[in-house]
């Protein structure tokens, strides 16, 4: 199983960009998928966690009401749609899924290999 994340970019303060985390693989189903960030010089942080079918969504504080997470299932994707960026949302994004997969099904999660997005103010 591997995720794919793409989407970062470079964007002004107020802007928005919307990030993508695709799965592929031998997968049966996707539980739940969230989105991380990494900051320079800051540890690694939860930012938005879907879950199965959509139901249910979480924020960090610092991004609720701007952030939005969705996920397309029968695609395997997961989405970030963040609005009104600020310098401070300036950092590295990771998806992970929890992802049962393989010919003997087994739950395991997975890390996407990280999109950088820049806010410049």
């Amino acid at each position: 199983v591997q995720l794919q994340a793409s989407g970062g970019g470079l964007v002004q303060a107020g802007g928005s960009l919307t990030l993508s985390c695709v799965a592929s693989g031998t997968i049966i189903s996707i539980s739940a998928m969230s989105w991380y960030r990494r900051a320079p010089g800051k540890q690694r942080e939860s930012v938005a966690f879907i879950n199965s079918d959509g139901s249910t969504t979480n924020y960090a504080e610092s991004v609720k009401g701007r952030f939005t997470i969705s996920r397309d299932n029968a695609k395997n994707t997961v989405y970030l749609r963040m609005n009104s960026l600020k310098p401070e949302d300036t950092a590295v994004y990771y998806c992970h899924a929890n992802v049962l997969s393989g010919p003997s099904p087994r739950m395991n999660g997975y890390w996407g290999q990280g999109t950088l997005v820049t806010v410049s103010s």
